[in-house]
C-alpha cells in the first residue's frame, strides 16, 4: 500500500500535524501507532497531571495550551485546568473520531528506510510506502536510566501505574526536575517521607524560556508540600549521584561529593527521557546529542522525512511542550504540500492562533523577562 504521507505516532504531535495536513487540502495521511491512541498518556501514573493549564479561550484566538488544534479545546471538552494522563488520551482519541483520522493501531514500526523517491515503513502488518514521513513518536517509552554506576538498582519514575503502589514509608528519589518533584508530591500526599537528590537545584532556577525551569504548576506543589510538611521531605540540590548499590537489604546511593544515603527500597530514578528520535536516530543529523533540522523540520540527510514532537530544537530554542511543538504544525503542513506539488495553502488562521510560527526571533531574543518575584522555596536539609 502506498500513502502521500505516514505519521508515524498516535499522540498529540502525530495526530496535530495530521489535522494540519488536513487543512493544507492533503486527505492520503496514514497514521501508525505501536498501542493505542494517545498510548504514552495512558501510561502515565495515575495521579500525573498535565503541568500546562487547559483554559477554553480559542474564540478570543487564544487557543487552549494543551489543544492539539485550533478547532477543539481540552478544558472545553472536561471542564478541568490539569488533566491525567488518562483523560488528555481520551481527548486524542475524540478528536481522532470527530475529524476522522486514518489511524491504524497495534502498528509499531519497526524501520522507515529511505530510497530515492520513496520511504519504505515496516511495520507489523508488513511494508508500506510513502512519499513523506513524519516521525511524531513520543519520549515517555524512552526511558532514560541515568548515567551513574549502579543506575540499573533504581526503578524509573515511569514505570509506576499510581504512587499508592509504592511500598514501605520511606522513599529516595534521584532528579529534581517536573518528573521528579510530582513523584516528591504525590509521594508525601500518601504520608511518605521522601529524600530527593538532585544534580542542581531546579527550584531555584529563574529562566525567561519555561524549558528550563519548574512550571509554576510544580514549583506551587512543591512550596506547598515543603510548608504543610517539612518533616516529610527533604531537598537536596547539588547532591549529583555517582553510583547505587545493592546490599542484601538496603540500596546505597553515593554522591559526587562524598555524601552516602540508603533506603530500603529501590531508589526512584526521576531521570528523563531519550530522545523521541532515538529508534532512527541514523535518519537525522546531530551535534552531540541535540539533533538537527532544516528550518522546515525535516531531517538535514533525508528529503521528505520530517520531525514533530518534544525533541524538536530550532535556532537554539527547545519546543518540548505541546504548546511550542504545535506552532510548527503548520510549517510541516505547508512544506509537505509544497513538495507534493499541492497549490500553496491558505494557512493564515493556522498562523493567527498560534499553529504555523516560522519567525523564530521572538523564541530567542525574549524581550519580556524579568527578575523573577517568585517566592523562593524553603529547602529543608
Amino acid at each position: 500500500m502506498h500513502k502521500q504521507v505516514i505519521v508515524v505516532g498516535a499522540g498529540p504531535a502525530g495526530i496535530g500535524c495530521s489535522l494540519a495536513l488536513k487543512r493544507a487540502g492533503i486527505q492520503d495521511v496514514l497514521l501508525l501507532e505501536a498501542k493505542e491512541v494517545g498510548a504514552s498518556f495512558r501510561a502515565w501514573p495515575r495521579e500525573m497531571r498535565l503541568i500546562t493549564p487547559s483554559f477554553h479561550a480559542n474564540p478570543f484566538f487564544q487557543t487552549d495550551l494543551n489543544s492539539i488544534s485550533p478547532e477543539t479545546s481540552p478544558a472545553d471538552f472536561f471542564q478541568k485546568e490539569h488533566l491525567s494522563g488518562q483523560e488528555y488520551a481520551d481527548y486524542l482519541k475524540v478528536v481522532v473520531q470527530h475529524f476522522n483520522l486514518e489511524v491504524r493501531e497495534g502498528q509499531r514500526v519497526h524501520e522507515v528506510q529511505p530510497l530515492k523517491d520513496t520511504f519504505v515503513v515496516t511495520t507489523d502488518g508488513g511494508k508500506l510506502t510513502s512519499d513523506c514521513v513524519i516521525w511524531a513518536s513520543g519520549e515517555f517509552s524512552q526511558a532514560k536510566m541515568g548515567s551513574f554506576a549502579g543506575a540499573e538498582h533504581c526503578v524509573h519514575s515511569s514505570s509506576f501505574e499510581s504512587w499508592q503502589d509504592y511500598p514501605g514509608e520511606d522513599a529516595l528519589i534521584i532528579g529534581g526536575y517536573e518528573s521528579g518533584i510530582d513523584a516528591a508530591y504525590n509521594l508525601v500526599n500518601l504520608g511518605k517521607r521522601v529524600l530527593l537528590l538532585s544534580s542542581g537545584e531546579p527550584w531555584l532556577a529563574d529562566s525567561p524560556d519555561p524549558s528550563e525551569v519548574l512550571s509554576p504548576y510544580t514549583r506551587d506543589r512543591l512550596l506547598t508540600t515543603v510548608k504543610q510538611a517539612p518533616d516529610r521531605l527533604r531537598l537536596r540540590g547539588n547532591a549529583a549521584v555517582t553510583a547505587v548499590n545493592a546490599l542484601a537489604d538496603r540500596f546505597v546511593v553515593e554522591t559526587a561529593d562524598g555524601e552516602i544515603f540508603d533506603c530500603a527500597h529501590p531508589p526512584i530514578a526521576a531521570t528523563g527521557f531519550h530522545s523521541a528520535l532515538k529508534p532512527v536516530q541514523d535518519l537525522f543529523e546531530w551535534d552531540g546529542s541535540t539533533p538537527q533540522f532544516t528550518e522546515e523540520d525535516a531531517s538535514t540527510l533525508h528529503e521528505g522525512l520530517y520531525y514533530s514532537g518534544p525533541s524538536l530544537v530550532q535556532k537554539h530554542s527547545k519546543f518540548c511542550f505541546i504548546y511550542k511543538f504545535r506552532a510548527r504544525f503548520g510549517v510541516i503542513a505547508r512544506s509537505i504540500a509544497a513538495r507534493l506539488g499541492y497549490p500553496e495553502p491558505d494557512l493564515s488562521d493556522d498562523r493567527r492562533r498560534g499553529f504555523l510560527v516560522d519567525d523564530l526571533e521572538c523564541c530567542i531574543n525574549c524581550e519580556c523577562a524579568v527578575d523573577s518575584q517568585a517566592e523562593e522555596v524553603p529547602v529543608a536539609t
